[in-house]
Protein backbone atom coordinates (compact mmCIF):
# COMPACT_ATOMS: atom_id res chain seq x y z
CA UNK A 1 0.00 0.00 0.00
CA UNK A 2 2.99 2.52 0.90
CA UNK A 3 4.48 2.09 -2.31
CA UNK A 4 0.97 2.76 -4.24
CA UNK A 5 0.45 6.03 -2.42
CA UNK A 6 3.99 7.02 -2.81
CA UNK A 7 3.59 6.55 -6.37
CA UNK A 8 0.34 8.77 -5.83
CA UNK A 9 1.79 11.58 -4.33
CA UNK A 10 4.64 11.60 -7.10
CA UNK A 11 2.21 11.97 -9.48
CA UNK A 12 0.15 14.93 -7.22
CA UNK A 13 3.69 16.53 -7.26
CA UNK A 14 3.97 16.23 -11.24
CA UNK A 15 0.45 17.16 -12.11
CA UNK A 16 -0.98 19.09 -9.38
CA UNK A 17 -1.80 22.54 -11.58
CA UNK A 18 -3.12 19.97 -14.29
CA UNK A 19 -5.79 18.62 -11.91
CA UNK A 20 -9.44 19.81 -12.14
CA UNK A 21 -10.60 21.65 -9.04
CA UNK A 22 -13.52 19.98 -7.68
CA UNK A 23 -14.11 21.40 -4.19
CA UNK A 24 -12.65 25.13 -3.14
CA UNK A 25 -13.31 26.71 0.52
CA UNK A 26 -12.23 30.12 0.68
CA UNK A 27 -12.32 31.75 4.15
CA UNK A 28 -14.44 29.96 5.69
CA UNK A 29 -15.61 31.31 9.16
CA UNK A 30 -18.37 29.25 11.97
CA UNK A 31 -18.92 30.01 14.98
CA UNK A 32 -21.08 28.88 17.95
CA UNK A 33 -22.37 31.67 19.90
CA UNK A 34 -18.67 33.25 21.18
CA UNK A 35 -17.42 30.16 20.53
CA UNK A 36 -15.35 30.18 17.52
CA UNK A 37 -14.80 26.95 15.43
CA UNK A 38 -13.70 27.46 12.46
CA UNK A 39 -11.84 30.75 11.36
CA UNK A 40 -10.38 32.39 7.96
CA UNK A 41 -9.87 28.47 6.77
CA UNK A 42 -9.08 28.03 3.34
CA UNK A 43 -8.07 24.78 0.91
CA UNK A 44 -8.75 22.77 -1.94
CA UNK A 45 -9.76 19.15 -3.20
CA UNK A 46 -8.56 18.69 -6.86
CA UNK A 47 -9.90 15.98 -9.29
CA UNK A 48 -7.83 12.24 -8.35
CA UNK A 49 -6.72 13.35 -4.72
CA UNK A 50 -7.31 11.91 -0.95
CA UNK A 51 -6.90 15.27 1.05
CA UNK A 52 -6.57 14.47 4.82
CA UNK A 53 -7.80 16.91 6.92
CA UNK A 54 -6.25 16.31 10.68
CA UNK A 55 -6.00 18.39 13.79
CA UNK A 56 -6.38 17.29 17.71
CA UNK A 57 -10.17 16.89 19.14
CA UNK A 58 -12.10 19.92 18.69
CA UNK A 59 -10.16 21.76 15.88
CA UNK A 60 -12.81 21.87 13.26
CA UNK A 61 -12.71 19.29 11.16
CA UNK A 62 -16.39 18.12 11.58
CA UNK A 63 -17.35 21.45 11.56
CA UNK A 64 -15.96 21.60 7.98
CA UNK A 65 -17.44 18.44 6.30
CA UNK A 66 -21.04 20.00 7.87
CA UNK A 67 -20.75 23.30 6.30
CA UNK A 68 -19.56 21.50 2.55
CA UNK A 69 -23.17 19.45 3.11
CA UNK A 70 -25.00 22.74 4.36
CA UNK A 71 -25.75 20.92 7.75
CA UNK A 72 -24.03 23.87 9.09
CA UNK A 73 -23.83 27.44 7.65
CA UNK A 74 -20.96 29.56 8.13
CA UNK A 75 -20.89 33.10 9.42
CA UNK A 76 -18.35 33.77 6.02
CA UNK A 77 -16.61 32.44 3.26
CA UNK A 78 -17.78 30.56 0.56
CA UNK A 79 -17.63 26.92 -0.55
CA UNK A 80 -17.72 26.11 -4.42
CA UNK A 81 -18.05 22.62 -6.01
CA UNK A 82 -17.06 22.08 -9.80
CA UNK A 83 -17.21 26.05 -10.04
CA UNK A 84 -20.64 26.22 -8.61
CA UNK A 85 -21.33 28.35 -5.39
CA UNK A 86 -22.60 26.23 -3.03
CA UNK A 87 -22.88 27.99 0.48
CA UNK A 88 -26.30 28.72 0.60
CA UNK A 89 -27.50 25.38 -1.20
CA UNK A 90 -29.96 23.17 0.97
CA UNK A 91 -28.72 19.88 1.90
CA UNK A 92 -30.50 17.87 -0.50
CA UNK A 93 -29.75 20.07 -3.67
CA UNK A 94 -25.62 19.54 -2.67
CA UNK A 95 -25.93 15.59 -2.50
CA UNK A 96 -27.95 15.29 -6.25
CA UNK A 97 -24.74 17.63 -7.88
CA UNK A 98 -22.62 14.61 -6.28
CA UNK A 99 -21.04 15.61 -2.57
CA UNK A 100 -21.50 12.19 -0.73
CA UNK A 101 -20.79 11.84 2.98
CA UNK A 102 -20.00 9.45 5.53
CA UNK A 103 -19.99 9.58 9.75
CA UNK A 104 -18.49 9.14 12.40
CA UNK A 105 -21.18 7.39 14.31
CA UNK A 106 -22.75 5.49 11.81
CA UNK A 107 -26.06 6.68 10.12
CA UNK A 108 -27.50 3.52 8.69
CA UNK A 109 -31.15 2.38 8.21
CA UNK A 110 -30.62 -0.18 10.98
CA UNK A 111 -34.15 -1.69 10.38
CA UNK A 112 -33.52 -1.92 6.89
CA UNK A 113 -31.50 -4.93 4.88
CA UNK A 114 -27.31 -4.15 3.38
CA UNK A 115 -29.29 -3.97 -0.02
CA UNK A 116 -32.41 -1.27 1.27
CA UNK A 117 -29.60 0.87 2.51
CA UNK A 118 -27.78 0.90 -0.55
CA UNK A 119 -31.05 1.10 -2.77
CA UNK A 120 -32.52 4.17 -0.28
CA UNK A 121 -29.05 6.06 -1.35
CA UNK A 122 -30.35 5.68 -5.05
CA UNK A 123 -33.26 7.79 -4.38
CA UNK A 124 -31.21 10.57 -6.09
CA UNK A 125 -31.06 8.97 -9.31
CA UNK A 126 -34.76 8.21 -9.41
CA UNK A 127 -36.80 9.80 -12.07
CA UNK A 128 -40.32 7.89 -12.17
CA UNK A 129 -43.06 9.16 -10.37
CA UNK A 130 -44.81 7.67 -7.95
CA UNK A 131 -47.80 6.74 -9.68
CA UNK A 132 -45.60 5.03 -12.55
CA UNK A 133 -43.33 3.18 -9.54
CA UNK A 134 -46.76 2.02 -8.19
CA UNK A 135 -47.80 0.45 -12.06
CA UNK A 136 -44.27 -0.62 -11.78
CA UNK A 137 -44.57 -1.34 -15.35
CA UNK A 138 -42.56 -0.15 -18.64
CA UNK A 139 -39.62 2.68 -17.43
CA UNK A 140 -40.15 2.21 -13.85
CA UNK A 141 -39.41 -1.44 -13.79
CA UNK A 142 -36.70 -0.73 -16.04
CA UNK A 143 -35.13 1.97 -13.73
CA UNK A 144 -35.45 -0.50 -10.67
CA UNK A 145 -33.50 -2.90 -12.45
CA UNK A 146 -30.78 -0.26 -13.33
CA UNK A 147 -30.85 0.58 -9.64
CA UNK A 148 -30.34 -3.04 -8.37
CA UNK A 149 -27.40 -3.69 -10.99
CA UNK A 150 -25.93 -0.80 -9.20
CA UNK A 151 -25.88 -1.84 -5.97
CA UNK A 152 -25.13 -5.31 -6.59
CA UNK A 153 -21.72 -4.13 -8.44
CA UNK A 154 -21.14 -2.21 -5.02
CA UNK A 155 -22.03 -5.16 -2.69
CA UNK A 156 -19.24 -7.24 -4.90
CA UNK A 157 -16.87 -4.58 -4.82
CA UNK A 158 -16.50 -4.18 -0.95
CA UNK A 159 -16.98 -7.71 -0.63
CA UNK A 160 -20.53 -7.94 1.56
CA UNK A 161 -22.23 -10.56 -0.83
CA UNK A 162 -22.62 -12.66 2.50
CA UNK A 163 -24.57 -9.65 4.40
CA UNK A 164 -26.46 -8.15 1.36
CA UNK A 165 -30.08 -9.77 2.69
CA UNK A 166 -29.07 -9.26 6.66
CA UNK A 167 -30.44 -6.15 8.80
CA UNK A 168 -27.80 -3.71 8.98
CA UNK A 169 -28.04 -3.08 12.91
CA UNK A 170 -27.55 -6.58 13.19
CA UNK A 171 -23.93 -7.25 11.09
CA UNK A 172 -20.85 -6.53 13.03
CA UNK A 173 -19.67 -2.91 13.22
CA UNK A 174 -16.62 -3.09 10.56
CA UNK A 175 -19.11 -4.20 7.83
CA UNK A 176 -21.49 -1.58 8.94
CA UNK A 177 -18.81 1.20 8.06
CA UNK A 178 -18.61 -0.68 4.76
CA UNK A 179 -22.04 -0.71 4.30
CA UNK A 180 -21.94 3.15 4.86
CA UNK A 181 -19.42 3.85 2.24
CA UNK A 182 -21.20 1.41 -0.32
CA UNK A 183 -24.22 4.00 0.69
CA UNK A 184 -22.18 6.57 -0.28
CA UNK A 185 -21.31 4.99 -3.72
CA UNK A 186 -24.90 4.72 -4.52
CA UNK A 187 -24.94 8.28 -4.86
CA UNK A 188 -22.65 7.81 -8.00
CA UNK A 189 -20.82 10.82 -5.95
CA UNK A 190 -18.13 13.32 -7.94
CA UNK A 191 -16.68 13.23 -4.18
CA UNK A 192 -16.71 11.90 -1.13
CA UNK A 193 -16.63 12.82 2.60
CA UNK A 194 -15.20 10.72 4.96
CA UNK A 195 -15.48 11.43 8.72
CA UNK A 196 -13.18 8.78 10.67
CA UNK A 197 -13.98 5.72 8.14
CA UNK A 198 -11.70 3.60 10.30
CA UNK A 199 -12.54 4.71 14.08
CA UNK A 200 -13.12 2.13 16.22
CA UNK A 201 -11.65 -0.76 13.84
CA UNK A 202 -9.38 -3.15 14.56
CA UNK A 203 -6.26 -3.42 12.12
CA UNK A 204 -7.36 -5.97 10.09
CA UNK A 205 -10.76 -4.36 9.19
CA UNK A 206 -8.65 -0.77 8.80
CA UNK A 207 -6.20 -2.02 6.22
CA UNK A 208 -9.56 -3.66 4.48
CA UNK A 209 -10.99 0.19 4.50
CA UNK A 210 -7.70 1.65 3.61
CA UNK A 211 -7.50 -0.88 0.20
CA UNK A 212 -11.48 0.31 -0.45
CA UNK A 213 -10.62 3.82 -0.51
CA UNK A 214 -7.76 3.72 -2.20
CA UNK A 215 -9.49 1.63 -4.79
CA UNK A 216 -12.38 4.04 -5.02
CA UNK A 217 -10.13 6.66 -5.42
CA UNK A 218 -8.16 5.28 -8.45
CA UNK A 219 -9.98 2.94 -9.90
CA UNK A 220 -13.34 4.63 -9.51
CA UNK A 221 -11.87 7.84 -9.91
CA UNK A 222 -13.48 9.52 -7.47
CA UNK A 223 -11.75 12.27 -5.01
CA UNK A 224 -12.27 12.41 -0.99
CA UNK A 225 -11.24 14.74 1.91
CA UNK A 226 -10.93 12.49 4.55
CA UNK A 227 -10.72 12.99 8.61
CA UNK A 228 -9.35 10.70 10.09
CA UNK A 229 -7.68 10.21 13.86
CA UNK A 230 -5.14 7.48 12.61
CA UNK A 231 -1.93 9.06 11.94
CA UNK A 232 -0.25 5.84 10.03
CA UNK A 233 -3.35 5.25 7.56
CA UNK A 234 -3.41 9.64 7.27
CA UNK A 235 0.32 9.48 5.64
CA UNK A 236 -0.12 5.82 4.09
CA UNK A 237 -3.32 7.06 1.54
CA UNK A 238 -3.32 10.55 1.58
CA UNK A 239 -1.63 12.77 -1.54
CA UNK A 240 -1.73 15.99 0.69
CA UNK A 241 -2.91 16.70 4.48
CA UNK A 242 -4.56 19.67 5.80
CA UNK A 243 -4.08 20.80 9.35
CA UNK A 244 -6.23 22.27 11.48
CA UNK A 245 -5.51 23.69 15.18
CA UNK A 246 -8.61 25.42 17.10
CA UNK A 247 -10.13 26.29 14.01
CA UNK A 248 -7.33 27.40 11.90
CA UNK A 249 -5.35 25.95 9.51
CA UNK A 250 -1.74 25.55 10.70
CA UNK A 251 -0.41 23.31 7.70
CA UNK A 252 -0.90 22.56 4.54
CA UNK A 253 1.56 20.06 2.20
CA UNK A 254 2.47 16.76 1.15
CA UNK A 255 2.37 13.84 4.14
CA UNK A 256 6.35 14.01 4.20
CA UNK A 257 5.71 17.68 4.56
CA UNK A 258 3.46 18.11 6.47
CA UNK A 259 4.87 15.73 9.18
CA UNK A 260 8.27 17.25 9.98
CA UNK A 261 6.05 20.59 9.97
CA UNK A 262 6.97 22.42 13.47
CA UNK A 263 3.66 23.52 14.12
CA UNK A 264 2.16 20.55 13.48
CA UNK A 265 4.56 18.49 15.70
CA UNK A 266 3.60 21.36 18.09
CA UNK A 267 0.02 20.98 17.90
CA UNK A 268 -1.08 17.39 17.33
CA UNK A 269 1.30 14.32 16.34
CA UNK A 270 3.61 14.81 19.56
CA UNK A 271 7.93 13.87 19.20
CA UNK A 272 7.52 10.58 19.75
CA UNK A 273 4.69 9.46 17.05
CA UNK A 274 6.96 10.93 14.04
CA UNK A 275 10.08 8.70 15.60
Amino acid sequence: MTEKVMLTNERYGQMAEERILKLDIRNLHLSFGGVQALSDVSFTVRDGEIVGLIGPNGAGKTCVLNCVNRFYHPRQGDIYFDGQKITNLPSHKIAELGVARTFQNIKLYTGLTTVDNLLAARHVKMKQSVLSGLIYWGKAQQEEVKHREEVERIIDFLEIEEIRDKVAGTVPYGLRKRIELGRALAMEPKLILLDEPMAGMNLEEKEDMARFVIDINELWGIPMLLVEHDMGVVMDICNRIVVLDFGQKIAEGLPNEVKVNPNVIKAYLGEEILD
